[in-house]
């Protein structure tokens, strides 16, 4: 992996860091190249059991695209290129985002900073999110005349609503952690010193547990927001199926009888 974005497996977790501190973690090509690379190896390898995202510094988590970088994008579009935003979105961004939240796995996000555009979208994407108290989120979209991408579209309001949506992506402004907290785009808050310490040991924790089962538990999760009460009964019937004939279910049973911890093979 390139250096503007670092990748780690140990003991089942995949820690993608993203490693542009000096500029805030914005996403140039590399930067993009490398994340989409990066979280779809994480989500294709049978030995990671779950994903850490973060980044590197304090002051950003990601702001979205390098917009020193898009000027020269932009020039090569006004050129009759098509290596513009469109072709970003549909190249990064997009594959980026449904490697996260397609992983059968869980994914943890550390937002340490200010998290805007493709970044709040990535973090968005995660399963869960712990958030430092000194983070901010902002859409930023609309700000530079553009529309939500990275999943934002669909992510967001999910998160907060569609009416807290359409106000944030209408009238971008930075929101503090502890109204992401309050409206739901952060699980949990904690102090800056202690992020990197309480991410890690969730995700740890997450990587020691029922992998087939939370892959189910996303499945039936995404299913259950576009489908009807009865076909999500369906779907949960199929998935319950399917985890009640998996090894991991007769090891959490026999753990539990005999008041010992579990330890799961992912099968």
């Amino acid at each position: 992996m390139a250096d503007t974005v670092l990748y780690e497996v140990s003991d089942g977790l995949a820690t993608i860091t993203l490693n542009r501190p000096e500029a805030m973690n914005a996403m140039n090509i590399e930067a993009k190249v490398a994340l989409r690379d990066a979280a779809q190896e994480a989500a294709a390898d049978g030995a990671v059991r779950a994903i850490l995202l973060t980044a590197a510094g304090e002051r950003a988590f990601c702001v979205g695209q390098d917009l020193k970088e898009h000027i020269g994008l932009l020039q090569k579009q006004d050129a009759g290129s098509d290596a513009g935003v469109m072709s970003t979105v549909h190249e990064h961004y997009n594959p980026i985002v449904r490697a996260l939240t397609g992983a059968a796995k869980p994914v943890v996000a550390a937002v340490n900073g200010v998290a805007a555009g493709a970044g709040f979208g990535f973090a968005l994407a995660a399963d869960f999110r712990i958030v430092a108290d000194t983070a901010a989120f902002n859409t930023s979209f609309a700000g530079v005349a553009l529309t939500a991408d990275s999943g934002t579209s669909w992510t967001l309001q999910r998160a907060v609503g569609a009416s807290r949506a359409s106000d944030l992506l209408l009238f971008p402004r930075s929101i503090s952690a502890q109204q992401a907290f309050e409206w739901g785009i952060a699980n949990r808050l904690v102090p800056q010193s202690e992020l990197r310490a309480e991410a890690e040991k969730t995700a740890r924790e997450l990587a020691e547990g029922p992998t087939l089962a939370y892959a189910a538990l996303k499945e039936s999760l995404a299913y259950g927001l576009s489908h009807s009460l009865d076909e999500a009964l369906e779907k949960e019937d199929e998935l319950q199926a399917r985890a009640g004939a998996s090894q991991d279910h007769r090891i959490a049973v026999d753990a539990f009888v005999n008041k010992k911890k579990p330890v799961y093979l992912g099968r």
